[in-house]
């Protein structure tokens, strides 16, 4: 067993089991995480899909996907904000401790709590629509307990630092430092070591979720189709600008001049048939 400060004026006893957890076991997560993408690419691209249920029954999802999805989003975003940003750049422009805790508190319970409703909305749909629980794997099963439980204990280290108030537990002293040194391959053993086993638990149930990340549904999150938000407009109708010259065009064949709105676009093949 090994002593190392991990705060200023505080020592704290690092163990082999710190060093397993804190110091190796991260690098160990991300090369099964990496290595399942690859291998689920190269080996299994037709699985890489959602398998969606969307046909057997829409009105549940309707609410459950968007209200986790949405909710997943502002979770990550205050994941990052937490853990990669230090706590003395928000210090330099002027954001108190206070400040960013209570908006960590208040929106990060909002987001927490519309994340865990929707996965379990989504589980109650999944069990109680046949055709939707026919379809679910042992995989599938095994995936909606290790993502539920990260939630629920992350939620779980919100509340509890409510509760606590001022006495709450800093993770931005112990658990962002350490993650941030992971990036530089210098894990802060100690400074993980420190905070608080309701932090340790979440940390861990992350990594495993992280490490089943490749072989379940969730593969679909590393190709979530972002070039539809970039791709050109697909035109089916044209407005015409000239009233009147597609009132004289109309009133040719029909008779009448065609009213103000949209007009159908003529295909090559079509005119020169037509004509």
């Amino acid at each position: 067993m090994l002593a190392s400060e991990a705060e200023p004026g505080s020592v704290v006893e690092i163990s082999t089991m710190d060093i397993v957890l804190w110091g190796v076991l991260p690098y160990v997560m991300v090369v099964v995480l990496v290595g399942g993408l690859v291998w689920r690419y190269k080996y299994d691209q037709f699985g890489w899909t959602t398998r969606s249920s969307q046909l057997y029954e829409s009105k549940l999802l309707r609410i459950a996907s968007p209200l986790f999805h949405f909710g997943l989003l502002a979770v990550i975003a205050g994941h990052f904000f937490g853990l990669v940003i230090p706590m003395a750049w928000t210090r330099a422009v002027g954001m108190s401790q206070d400040f960013y805790h209570f908006n960590a508190l208040f929106v990060g319970g909002i987001a927490g709590v519309g994340t865990l409703g929707g996965i379990l909305l989504l589980i109650y749909r999944r069990r109680t629509t046949g055709p939707v629980f026919m379809a679910t794997t042992t995989n599938d099963k095994t995936m909606y307990v290790v993502l539920t439980a990260a939630i629920v204990f992350g939620l779980w280290t919100t509340l509890a630092s409510v509760f606590e108030g001022e006495h709450g537990h800093n993770y931005r002293e112990t658990v962002a430092p350490w993650f941030r040194s992971l990036f530089i391959f210098q894990p802060d053993i100690a400074a993980m070591a420190g905070a608080p086993f309701s932090f340790h638990l979440h940390t861990l149930v992350g990594m495993a979720l992280f490490v089943i990340w490749p072989f379940t549904r969730l593969v679909h999150a590393f190709t979530a189709p972002l070039h539809y938000l970039f791709r050109p407009y697909i035109v089916y109708r044209s407005r015409d600008r000239d009233r009147q010259s597609t009132g004289a065009a109309t009133s040719g064949t029909t008779g009448t001049a065609a009213r103000r709105g949209w007009s159908a676009v003529g295909t090559r093949d079509r005119d020169t048939r037509n004509r």
